[in-house]
């Protein structure tokens, strides 16, 4: 399966932002336990490029590694060249946009209006995420109307009460942070088994297993 084809299959993209680098590859493996197959490293948590190549190394082949929070082309390049196979900004940046695609990598830009998310997409971003989507499910529905071609990824708002609202409301995917993936508590094996458990409850939710 191709990595565009794997987003809009699984569908549920966590965002590991602040992690302790000696957790990622355990915290990563739990989600995957769990189901959820799509794990967003953001470049602002510590050690960010290490952890996708670690984790790229020790689970690539049980989920795909993207990169989050790239703000620019050089963000891009860098994370790319870790290991990323997708990635993902709070913002819209053509020159980003253009070098993730040169590269053969998937483009997630941001985007929030609709003449953003259109825009977005004409610059060739695979799917556009929405962000932030704690405005509700209604606006993606919306949003659908006029761009019904355009796929789109609620991020940030987005949790286990209103994920299938935003589902039934057109989202091909979804972005989900401290919903899901909480970096304040220590990572024992009591936290790592409560994450596998939480990470199910989203794949059930979306009723794909």
């Amino acid at each position: 399966m191709e990595p565009l084809q794997k987003i809009l299959f699984y569908k549920v993209v966590a965002i590991l932002r602040g992690a302790d680098p000696d957790h990622v590859v355990e915290i990563a493996r739990a989600l995957s336990d769990g189901g959820v197959k799509l794990l967003e490293v953001t470049l602002n948590s510590p050690d960010a490029l290490g952890a996708i190549t670690r984790i790229t190394h020790e689970l690539g082949d049980r989920l795909l590694v993207g990169a989050g929070t790239v703000l620019d082309a050089e963000a891009a390049k860098a994370a790319i060249s870790a290991g990323a196979k997708f990635i993902i900004s709070p913002n819209l940046d053509k020159a980003t946009i253009e070098t993730t695609k040169k590269s053969g990598i998937i483009s997630i830009p941001g985007a929030f209006t609709a003449t953003e998310i259109l825009q977005a997409y004409r610059y060739g971003g695979d799917i556009i995420k929405v962000f932030p989507a704690s405005i509700g499910p209604d606006y993606i529905r919306d949003l659908r109307g006029p761009f019904p071609h355009i796929p789109l990824m609620p991020t940030g708002g987005v949790n286990l009460e209103n994920i299938r609202a935003f589902q039934k409301a057109g989202a091909v995917a979804f972005g989900i942070g401290s919903a899901l993936v909480n970096v304040t508590p220590a990572v024992t094996r009591e936290y790592l088994q409560q994450l596998k458990e939480k990470a199910g409850k989203y794949v059930q939710a979306l009723a794909y297993v």
